[in-house]
């Protein structure tokens, strides 16, 4: 498997169709041999089923669905615990990322020989109280930490063990 791009579902299903048909269009511009894993983090609304029904029309995709609401980084883990992909892109299902910048990121993974890159977005589309506890969260992280991050990373890793 060449390609893997892995999406956390919470609240997603006004989403979820076009978020498909958008990455694997990028996804077909880089590889064919790729998958989606889609993992339902206790959503409660329809995102499961949707997810299912796009699991049935495409071997391509992968749902997982994880029992509970155990938060957005341990659906993540989750879902890189089962990617098979070379490079693994993450990305919200949310479409405040455009799924097309997978091309840019492979691209930049392949001319630098990076073991992962990452963006930065200028500014989200967040409500005002998740940007809030966003910049707490980096203010926090770089004053804890020796590495410092820039706010508002995008991820896509390569996965060295494949």
């Amino acid at each position: 498997m060449e390609l893997t791009i892995v999406t956390t579902m919470y609240r997603s299903a006004p989403y979820l169709r076009e978020f498909y048909t958008r990455c694997c269009t990028a996804a077909e511009k880089i590889t064919l041999d790729f998958e989606i894993i889609l993992v339902d983090d206790g959503s409660p609304d329809d995102s499961l089923a949707l997810a299912v029904e796009l699991y049935e029309l495409d071997p391509r995709v992968r749902v997982i669905d994880l029992s509970r609401n155990f938060g957005h980084h341990k659906a993540i883990m989750t879902g890189l615990a089962h990617a098979q992909g070379q490079t693994v892109f993450l990305i919200d299902c949310d479409l405040e990322l455009q799924p097309e910048i997978l091309t840019q990121f492979v691209d930049r993974l392949r001319s630098s020989g990076a073991d992962a890159v990452y963006g930065v977005q200028d500014t989200r589309q967040d409500p005002v109280l998740d940007r809030f506890f966003g910049r707490l969260f980096y203010v926090a992280f770089n004053f804890l930490s020796n590495e410092q991050l820039p706010r508002n990373l995008t991820t896509a890793r390569r996965s060295p063990c494949r």
